[in-house]
């Protein structure tokens, strides 16, 4: 048994950091092999022309359509038949204005979610949390309850949502939710494990109640890296958020799937100028707030 467990601990020093570095070309290399001997490694046909064509699109995005766009553009078939006339500033203001919808939507999708989340997790933590001491059996059933949550990813739980509530925002909600569910857990009871346990065992020493103890001893250290993980995970379900709209979840995620669908890349190119833009003010917003706790 004792050769066995020596067996199994990590290499470690200069030799063994060179055994791990060795082991993962390895993994590479056999992916790449095998990859490329199921022939699934092809960049398809005409690679550099489509490449081109796409950058090209992206390079001028639909927006500036709604100042600059023709007021009057002619859809023609190939023998020269009007099929219809189009105003591209209008066309393009009124996307501008469904795409200022789903953004608010994709948004609302993130906050809700990530809240639920976070009260879902905070008592799964407490329990998985081992300077807690909390029963054994709880804590094991917490901590499976926290992996499945973290292995699943978001949009397999919006997939299955979509189905038993529906399409439509309440699908997303639950779907960040669940997911992000294990992720809060994993850091909250991370943080709670980190926490000087002498004035939460002078709390105790006192006779409090479990309560308590958690509100008096833990709560004021943790709540600092509680907000801190609550922002981050925050931040990270504003970009997980914008593809559950390719399920029916609403959100930019739906009028990306349309874009991409009809090959539209200077739109597409408009909606990721926003969601870049989404991530960007919230993440300076964020970063205020953290420095504020401090």
């Amino acid at each position: 048994m004792s050769a066995l467990r020596l067996t199994l601990r990590p290499p470690r020093g200069r030799g063994g950091f060179a055994l791990l570095v060795a082991l993962y070309a390895g993994l590479v290399a056999v992916c790449l092999v095998t990859l490329a001997g199921a022939g699934d490694l092809s960049f398809g046909r005409n690679p550099w022309d489509n490449l081109l064509k796409t950058v090209g699109e992206f390079a001028r995005p639909s927006f500036l359509d709604a100042w600059f766009g023709p007021e009057r553009l002619e859809y023609r078939s190939d023998d020269g038949t009007l099929l219809r006339v189009e105003n591209r500033r209008e066309v393009e203001a009124s996307f501008l204005a469904a795409l200022g919808r789903a953004a608010w939507v994709t948004f609302q999708i993130a906050t809700l979610g990530s809240l639920l989340a976070a009260l879902l997790a905070l008592p799964l933590a407490m329990l998985v949390a081992r300077n807690l001491r909390a029963p054994r059996v709880l804590a094991l059933g917490a901590k499976a309850v926290l992996d499945v949550a973290r292995a699943v990813h978001t949009l397999v739980f919006g997939l299955i949502l979509v189905g038993i509530v529906g399409l439509g925002p309440t699908a997303g909600v639950l779907a960040i939710a669940l997911h992000s569910m294990g992720t809060y857990g994993k850091l909250f009871a991370e943080s709670i494990e980190s926490l000087d346990m002498a004035a939460v065992d002078a709390v105790r020493a006192t006779g409090a109640s479990e309560a308590q103890v958690f509100f008096h001893g833990v709560w004021p250290s943790v709540l600092p890296q509680f907000v801190s993980h609550h922002l981050y995970v925050w931040e990270f379900n504003i970009r997980d958020s914008t593809i559950l709209g390719l399920i029916g979840a609403g959100g930019l995620g739906l009028l990306i799937s349309e874009a991409v669908s009809l090959f539209q890349w200077s739109r597409l190119a408009t909606l990721l100028i926003v969601v870049v833009a989404l991530v960007m003010a919230f993440d300076a917003m964020s970063r205020r707030i953290r420095e504020a706790l401090l």
